[in-house]
């Protein structure tokens, strides 16, 4: 591993200096892009098609496209859309667009789903993968704890829904998040802005880009720090929670040694600390759904100890008393280089990156004041290489072509702990001998390690043959090979001292003690695997502004790897590869002079082999959960989703999406059983919605603007934002426990400002949350009865000042 460093930089090195050597001087210049993005029509929702005139999705399919001219279900929000609403983090991007979803237990434990598909909502495995592919400037984020960190100085941000293994590769067989940053510029140019509000809420962005020689290099650097005291209260340690720090810096080069090359260097840094998760108490269930009275609930386990009281059980009262420690910190940096050469027919791109990613979490497991789980924690330190190489076609063509081969290798190194506190015996097991008690349990830590590694070349081609002007057939093949290995290794850290006691005591402590967390000697595991990916695609323009598709895909999501304290039940440590056939209908169309844009789409995917974290009680012990990744035989997402877009004037605009979706377990007959459940070994979930996934979803969204005259001889106009977005109820328990279900709710945001026509001032007020709604944003239901959450932020104020020169 020490040597992927050198193999970066002279990756870089040789992409820049082989392509340079090859330059000709007939490279066209950005201007004809940026024509074209001026005069196409507005785009999907919600964009800000009145005022910027439109968008041109430049990474959907790896060429410069107007979204209204390509077969695909994609979401494009821009730059100005992300001012208005002030959304510069995933999980609120995703109040913009329906058909995505994003639950963060802490950022390791991220789950993202687009149509209902992607991840499990219940845990994260350091060897399974997510199904949404995550890219910031055409850079793969192999883990998707990268995803939780503030986003800095964004052109914009495209949700790809559906399969896109052809041209993104394994592991988005649900979807693709693809992102792009501002370019540095050769005209000097500055921007920043300062927010301040409620529960010490304040945050800083700036961004700032020049020449440093004329016409040959160009820098952008860009930062943001964002901070908030937290919504929740620890009791125990009269202290703020679920707080947040957030500081990132961002640096571009952009060096044009000729009029046909492009060579653009970026290097980036963010960190995040959090005193997060403080999960609060909910509701606490004595009884089975049935009427049987749970033994050893939660009830009875708190009354063993004197002089303690049951929490509060309404969460919103934003109240928690975990005694332990406990932290969400990570940062995550990198480099890339990418080249790009005009070949005068075609365009040559060259993507070199190198990513770390460290994670460094504390939990207190039990959430009460007791010290009964201290640590609970799995830290990770990841790294990642990837190189992509692409060639394609430009201006018009009977065929289009886009061919390329791709390179990644990641690393994912975890440091488990687990330890129990002096109040673990009384807890887990009063029924034995005190002293025995005491000596299994209080004090008792393991410590585990576990590395998957990763290594995949792929090689791909799409391309469009336009049949007739109308008709256009798109076809794709991608060849993946993967080889993966594992190894991990679990052993006790700290644990009192017994040779005092006799053998049999010994072993009968010992014996209690590997019942909870087992010494597990070193095992490795690996695999390969050879996976084709493609796609066939029919568009028709039935007329110029609206046009008709039909698309059928076929995807593969990677084999994983069970790195951990496996169930004895559980003899092979890998899990299936995920094999996926999707299905899609939609339409795109403008009308109304280009006023109006609506588009649809019909879909219908299926999983094979879906991999899924499962959840459940070890049956030699009923204390013990027991945690690992498994297949199911099949999942099916099938629905309807749309976007509207209406200019009713150059002052008034309205927009609106909406996403209807049936993920659903077509057949699971082992699953795990929900805690309300009694008298049964598993439960069958199938013809069962998929933990986290609302079955209706929509966005209301409108923006206002108007002329006040001038202030200082620049114009000044005044305007305001209003977006409104609801989803129905959804689980979030792998059993699909009544107990975890999250109710729906609705969210109302708003801002009011004025700013000048140049954007030198723009002061605003803004209210997420306006309408103060209390609502769940995960809910946890544990076989002692008790239920715990997570709560979504109540009513934030506050107001911004921006400028830009």
């Amino acid at each position: 591993m020490k040597n992927v460093p050198n193999t970066v930089s002279t990756a870089l090195l040789a992409s820049a200096s082989a392509l340079a050597l090859f330059a000709s001087p007939a490279f066209a210049a950005d201007g004809a892009a940026e024509e074209q993005a001026s005069s196409s029509a507005a785009t999907l929702a919600p964009s800000d098609a009145a005022d910027e005139g439109g968008i041109v999705v430049t990474g959907s399919r790896r060429r410069e496209e107007n979204v209204q001219d390509i077969p695909l279900a994609v979401s494009v929000v821009s730059a100005a859309a992300l001012e208005k609403r002030g959304d510069y983090t995933l999980g609120q991007i995703q109040q913009q667009v329906p058909s995505l979803q994003v639950f963060s237990f802490n950022p390791r434990n991220t789950n993202i789903n687009i149509r209902g598909l992607g991840s499990n909502v219940s845990l994260t495995n350091d060897g399974l993968e997510n199904g949404v592919g995550f890219y910031i400037d055409n850079v793969y984020y192999g883990r998707v704890g990268l995803t939780q960190f503030d986003l800095v100085d964004l052109e914009s941000i495209e949700v790809l829904r559906g399969p896109q293994g052809t041209l993104f590769g394994k592991n988005t067989t649900s979807g693709v998040i693809n992102i792009t940053s501002r370019k540095p510029s050769f005209d000097p140019e500055a921007s920043f802005e300062a927010s301040v509000g409620n529960y010490g809420y304040h945050q800083i962005r700036g961004s700032v880009s020049s020449a440093v020689i004329k016409d040959l290099l160009a820098v952008r650097v860009s930062g943001a720090i964002s901070q908030n005291d937290g919504f929740v209260y620890n009791k125990t340690t009269a202290s703020r929670a679920q707080d947040y720090r957030n500081e990132s810096i961002r640096a571009q080069a952009l060096f044009t040694p000729s009029s046909n090359l492009e060579v653009r260097v970026i290097g980036d840094y963010s960190r995040q600390r959090q005193h997060n998760v403080l999960n609060l108490f909910v509701a606490n269930h004595t009884t089975y759904a049935d009427g049987t009275k749970i033994a050893n609930n939660f009830t009875d386990r708190t009354s063993r100890f004197a002089g303690y009281t049951l929490p509060s059980f309404n969460a919103f009262d934003r109240v928690g008393e975990a005694d332990s420690h406990y932290q969400a910190n990570m940062a995550g940096y990198g480099v890339s280089g990418q080249v790009d050469w005009d070949l005068g027919g075609a365009a040559l791109t060259s993507i070199t990156a190198y990513r770390w990613w460290d994670w460094d979490p504390a939990n207190d497991a039990d959430n009460t004041s007791l010290p009964v789980i201290v640590k609970a924690q799995q830290a990770n330190r990841q790294r990642q290489f990837s190189q992509e190489i692409r060639l394609a076609s430009k201006g018009t063509n009977t065929f289009d072509y886009v061919v390329g081969a791709y390179y990644f290798w990641q690393t994912v190194r975890g440091y488990g702990a687990t330890g129990y506190g002096s109040a673990a015996p009384t807890w887990f097991i009063p029924t034995v001998a005190k002293a025995v008690a005491n000596a299994a349990l209080n004090g008792y830590e393991v410590n585990s390690y576990s590395e998957p590694q990763t290594r995949t070349i792929a090689a791909f081609g799409q391309t469009d043959w336009h049949v007739t002007p109308s008709l256009t057939l798109t076809t794709g093949l991608r060849f993946t090979h993967e080889e993966k290995k594992g190894k991990f290794q679990q052993w006790v850290a700290s644990a009192a001292n017994i040779s005092a006691f006799p053998a049999a005591v010994q072993a009968a402590i010992l014996g209690i003690r590997a019942n909870f967390n087992k010494v597990v000697p070193l095992y490795k595991t690996r695999f390969n695997d050879d996976s084709l990916s493609g796609l066939a695609s029919l568009s028709w323009k039935v007329a110029p502004d609206v046009l008709l598709y039909g698309t059928y895909a076929r995807g593969n999501k990677s084999g994983g790897l069970n790195l951990t304290q496996l169930p004895a039940s559980i003899t092979d440590p890998t899990v299936r590869p995920e094999k996926v056939n999707s299905f899609e209908a939609g339409f795109k169309s403008q009308f109304w002079d280009r006023r109006a844009t609506f588009n649809a789409a019909a879909f219908l995917t299926e999983i094979s082999d879906y991999q899924t974290a499962i959840t459940d009680v070890d049956p030699a012990n009923p204390l013990v959960t027991r945690q690992y990744i498994a297949n199911i035989p099949k999942v099916r997402s099938k629905g309807v989703e749309g976007d509207f877009n209406l200019a009713l004037s150059q002052h008034f605009q309205v927009n609106a999406s909406a996403s209807y979706t049936e993920a659903t377990y077509v057949r699971y007959t082992n699953a795990p059983v929900a805690p309300e459940q009694h008298g049964i070994v598993n439960q069958d979930l199938s013809g069962e919605q998929l933990p986290g996934v609302p079955k209706f979803a929509y966005t209301l969204g409108a923006d206002a603007n108007a002329p006040l005259g001038e202030l200082g001889g620049r114009e000044l106009s005044i305007y305001a934002h209003a977006d409104w977005s609801y989803r129905t109820h959804f689980n979030t328990s792998s059993s699909n426990s009544a107990w975890a279900d999250v109710a729906g709710y609705g969210l109302l945001n708003g801002r009011i400002g004025f700013k000048t026509a140049d954007g030198l001032w723009d002061a605003s007020i803004w209210a997420r949350n306006l309408l103060d709604k209390n609502y769940y944003l995960s809910l946890s239901a544990a076989t002692t009865g008790v239920v715990t959450g997570q709560v979504g932020e109540p009513r934030t104020i506050g107001a911004t000042l921006r400028t830009k020169f």
